[in-house]
């Protein structure tokens, strides 16, 4: 299970998995290009008060969402096909002291379990790719916003250079990949109903995220206990590498966007 190999690699680490601190985790489980800073700053563009309460859409194992409610104070509820990354998220948010802001609930983001109006924001990191119906995707979200409520998105789309290399970090092959090109994205989002308020294509910060990390690592000895291998299995190198491919190759485009739910 993820969680033990997570409690595992900590104690490992020298770590105290009964007196977590948040640098103890910090950087495991941002499995998007850009890692923890691409967090950071899109969270900088929503900047929510210690008020308002944000949906992850997509949240695995809660790396963004714990991020949101430590450094701004926010109530944050995070959903995901996948139970088991509820469970661990919950285990994480519990040892670090966090849950009174943080819950998880297991479910699907065509069709969210939460009343209409229910969040001042809500965002997704990378969780889009495997959604072929995305205009049903963003009027769930359109749905679940308070009029004036913000959305923001940080995903992989179609780039213009043609298939992206596979397996990637999100699918095996193609048959559940489905990236559509940026600008298809963004008349989708339109036609859901927000108004896009930011959009900049941050492929190239990516392409250079991905050097640097493979800098560091050759110059590093030791492999991180809490590696990506825990969340990607033991293929995860080629599966990071085929990304990094696809992105400097213009196979896959990273975009960055803020949209606004009209008043």
């Amino acid at each position: 299970a993820i969680g033990a190999s997570i409690l595992a690699a900590l104690r490992e680490d020298g770590k105290d998995p009964d007196n977590l601190r948040p640098h103890d985790l910090a950087g495991f489980g941002e499995m998007h290009v850009g890692g923890h800073q691409a967090t950071r700053e899109l969270a900088m563009r929503l900047r929510p008060g210690p008020q308002d309460r944000l949906l992850d859409i997509g949240c695995g194992i809660g790396a963004p969402s714990r991020h949101l409610a430590m450094e701004y104070g926010c109530h944050v509820t995070g959903v995901d096909l996948t139970a088991e990354f509820c469970k661990v998220a919950e285990m994480l948010a519990q040892r670090l002291k966090f849950d009174e802001r943080l819950d998880y609930r297991q479910g699907d983001a065509l069709d969210l379990p939460f009343d209409d109006q229910s969040f001042d924001m809500a965002w997704t990191l990378h969780a889009a790719m495997n959604i072929a119906d995305k205009p049903r995707l963003y009027a769930e979200i359109f749905r679940v916003l308070k009029p004036g409520g913000k959305f923001a998105l940080y995903d992989a789309m179609a780039g213009a250079g043609g298939t992206p290399h596979y397996p990637t970090p999100w699918a095996p092959d193609e048959s559940i990949s489905f990236l559509l090109p940026p600008e298809q994205v963004r008349r989708l989002l339109e036609a859901a109903g927000f108004e896009v308020t930011h959009w900049q294509d941050t492929t190239a910060e990516g392409v250079y995220w991905f050097q640097e990390m493979k800098q560091r690592q050759a110059e590093e000895d030791d492999p991180l206990m809490l590696g990506p291998d825990i969340l990607l299995g033991p293929d995860y190198r080629d599966i990071v590498d085929n990304l990094a491919r696809s992105l400097e190759e213009g196979r896959v485009a990273v975009i960055e966007a803020v949209c606004r739910k009209p008043e």
